[in-house]
């Protein structure tokens, strides 16, 4: 895999290295600098075997000797940057460009210690100015490129990651990355053929991955699903597993689903998106009390991760069973997230759903409030104001309903149930021409429903956890 990872890791280290067999200067025998040319070169060894710690100890005794020595400053950088302690790798590395600041290799390996310190600007002009220096060099181009692209710069990483390609052809890395790039903006024709002809070189789990990608993309769901199948079986990481079992439920193929989720959960005990995967493959095939279980435990591994409540929402909607635990981590999850407003509209129905006030002695002024906090956080939420006008038409306060009902409505005329009632209450006031068309267009709409079959596969069929947790609102 190339070095930047798609959203699913941290930035790579894009470190050049340093040379086991560079030296610090051209030493007479038995001169002063031959013991340090020595000393380096066993630091070098101890860097090389991947004894970091050792490496960085005789260094800092060498800087000592000699603190303007352009490689013993790089090496230190590096060796402080592969033990993941990155203000002292941005120090030494900083010297290192000091010392020879037309390198453009120093500057790469600065640029990557500031991405990893957080320091995207800073990170991003090192990059940009090695690039300047080395025009046409493989790891400029190459390096940039992948910088770009984790910062969202699609169209400006292109070119580069293009002519890092030209100048070597045969880098795996950078051709998968620009596999990647392609697939991400949607020229399936030259990713496919890229990925294939790096499939010739390297046979990967990662690239039948993505050729699983650039299939499901193109249309070609038997041909996607026999590429994740490949690749789960080739390497069975939780990526691979995931992606594999994803593929079958989106396209209702839920028992061989359900194996290969609860397979990946053996592996990884730990994992909430295939217990997510899980708990959606479960509900599919009507094993509900399962699939909350499962959703629930997700919820657990990751609290304030947005990814697993939709889901578990769906489900409980559907099948209200454990109503007190399933608000507890609704509660929880509106806590950790109270700018979300999708939090609180779920704990909000959570709240209503699970507690009728006429057995419980709820307070509706805490769904309301929750509710109208949610539309305060965002006011584009269709399903908000369609429940807020649900809450007030229950309490007869149609003054408020209505507006709230109109308001949902604009932002989705496609909520059946908002017409009918908005229907029943023009026919309430007499108004019988808008009440007939309120009531036309709940009809037609629920014909579509119906038209489209099993509702609840339709919705399993839009199940796309994302790689960054979270997946896209419905």
């Amino acid at each position: 895999m190339g070095g930047i990872s798609w959203s699913r890791a941290v930035f790579g280290l894009l470190l050049l290295g340093a040379a086991s067999g560079a030296t610090i200067a051209q030493p007479r025998a038995s001169s002063p600098a031959s013991s340090l040319d020595s000393q380096f070169k066993a630091a070098a060894a101890d860097y090389d075997a991947g004894k970091y710690p050792e490496a960085a100890q005789r260094l800092e005794a060498l800087k000592l000797q000699a603190p303007t020595s352009f490689e013993i400053r790089e090496m230190l950088g590096l060796a402080y940057a592969a033990q993941s302690q990155d203000a002292k790798a941005v120090e030494e590395l900083q010297a290192a460009v000091r010392l020879k600041p037309n390198s453009a290799a120093a500057r790469t390996n600065l640029a990557a210690a500031l991405s990893h310190s957080g320091k995207n600007e800073l990170a991003g002009e090192q990059f940009v100015k090695a690039l300047a220096l080395a025009p046409h060099d493989y790891d400029s181009n190459h390096n940039l490129g992948e910088f770009y692209i984790q910062s969202g710069k699609l169209a400006e990483a292109r070119p580069l990651l293009e002519e890092a390609r030209r100048v070597q052809p045969d880098a795996y890395d950078n051709g998968y990355d620009l596999a990647q790039l392609y697939l991400l903006t949607g020229k399936l024709a030259e990713a496919r053929q890229l990925a294939e002809s790096l499939l010739k070189r390297k046979d990967t789990g990662e690239l039948h991955n993505l050729l699983g990608q650039i299939a499901e993309k193109d249309g070609k769901f038997v041909a996607a699903a026999d590429e994740y199948q490949t690749a789960a079986r080739m390497e069975p990481s939780e990526d691979n597993l995931f992606d594999l079992g994803n593929e079958l439920l989106r396209h209702w193929t839920y028992a061989p689903a359900i194996e290969v989720f609860e397979r990946g959960i053996q592996r990884y005990p730990s994992s909430p998106r295939l217990r997510v995967g899980l708990g959606v493959a479960l509900y599919s095939t009507g094993k509900y009390d399962d699939a909350l279980k499962s959703l629930l435990a997700a919820a657990d591994m990751a609290p304030a991760d947005p990814g697993c409540y939709p889901f578990l929402f769906k489900v409980y909607d559907h099948f209200p069973r454990q109503a007190d635990a399933v608000i507890e981590r609704f509660r929880r999850f509106a806590e950790l997230q109270p700018e979300n407003a999708r939090a609180q509209y779920y704990y909000a129905m959570a709240l209503w759903k699970g507690k009728p006030a006429e057995n419980s002695g709820l307070d509706l002024g805490v769904v309301e409030a929750l509710l109208r906090k949610s539309l305060a956080l965002d006011g584009g939420l269709a399903e908000t104001h369609y429940q807020l006008a649900n809450l007030y038409a229950d309490q007869q306060d149609f003054g408020k309903a209505v507006p709230e009902y109109e308001r949902a409505l604009q932002l989705n005329p496609d909520i059946s149930d908002a017409h009918y009632r908005l229907g029943r209450y023009y026919a309430r006031l007499g108004d019988k021409d808008r009440s007939q068309q309120e009531i036309a267009l709940y009809r037609k709409l629920r014909a579509q429903e119906e038209a489209r079959g099993d509702k609840q596969g339709a919705e399993v069929q839009r199940f796309d956890y994302s790689e960054t947790g979270a997946p896209a609102p419905r």
